[in-house]
């Protein structure tokens, strides 16, 4: 997807954030403000909106000297995740365990989005979000791909959400799969040490994907997970950063497992903001 005219405000919005997460000093929030006002400036210099948004928050690692402004977010969200993951496998075990309720709750952790809501701390509203059913749902492609798959790449997104990609993986352990995380810390995205601190790597080959973008970049991804990518026989892309960056260079079948968070993506997808997709895409 193209950079949008709405995704200006947003990243000037989170820009401020970031400041005020690292540094109380007006002065240095200020100074934050002025180099992201620079980059946004130039927005229609940038291919999509998560290339934009790792420049602006890198402003912020640069000038506070934090690499990482979001790792108190992450860790709280890991342990709001890990709090919840027995109710979520109470729920499937209620529920049947059915492949479309183990997606949906996949998809619910994506609301431990620190870009879009800063930080989740309610965990009634994980509750409530159970009880949505997808505005787009490719299940039926899903299952007839799953009948022959052997192998599964997960490209991730937040940290938090790990918990809850968990909890997919374990109900497809006959598969060999493969989870893949930023090379960096970027937001409150998922680095390598998070998908450890989840215990992803209990169930799954956790990997970089060579990429520190808020989005996946192929072009900036090692040759270790290029490989992975082609190869495999099911792809599933976390969240609205990968959605922006693969959803029209994937090069491949690929399901999209997110959340409409933005008006934005909302209308790109003819959905309503907060609807869950479930979507796939050949290309």
């Amino acid at each position: 997807m193209k950079m949008q005219l709405d995704c200006v405000p947003c990243f000037l919005r989170q820009a401020l954030e970031a400041s005020r997460i690292v540094t109380d000093n007006p002065e240095l929030q200020t100074k934050i403000l002025k180099e992201a006002l620079a980059v946004i400036e130039r927005f229609d210099s940038y291919k999509s909106a998560p290339e934009m948004g790792r420049a602006v928050h890198g402003i912020v690692k640069k000038l506070t000297g934090v690499t990482d402004p979001y790792r108190q977010i992450k860790q709280n969200n890991l342990k709001l995740a890990e709090h919840y993951y027995p109710t979520l496998k109470h729920y499937l075990f209620r529920r049947g365990s059915g492949l479309d309720l183990v997606l949906k709750i996949a998809a619910i952790g994506n609301n431990l989005d620190a870009a879009i809501y800063q930080e989740v701390t309610d965990v009634g509203l994980l509750d409530r979000e159970l009880d949505k059913g997808f505005a787009i749902c490719d299940h039926k492609r899903w299952e007839e791909r799953l009948k022959n798959a052997k192998t599964l790449l997960i490209i991730g997104d937040n940290a938090g959400e790990t918990v809850f990609d968990r909890v997919l993986i374990e109900q497809l352990l006959y598969l060999d799969v493969t989870y893949a995380v930023r090379s960096g810390p970027i937001i409150n995205d998922a680095t390598l040490d998070d998908a450890v601190s989840a215990r992803l790597d209990r169930c799954a080959r956790v990997i970089s994907t060579g990429c520190d973008s808020p989005g996946l970049l192929l072009n900036e991804c090692s040759a270790e997970f290029l490989e992975i990518y082609q190869q495999a026989d099911l792809v599933i892309s976390k969240g609205q950063g990968n959605y922006e960056t693969l959803s029209e260079t994937a090069g491949r079948e690929i399901f999209f497992l997110l959340k409409a968070k933005c008006p934005i993506i909302a209308k790109y997808l003819n959905v309503a903001v907060g609807d869950y997709i479930f979507k796939f895409l050949n290309q």
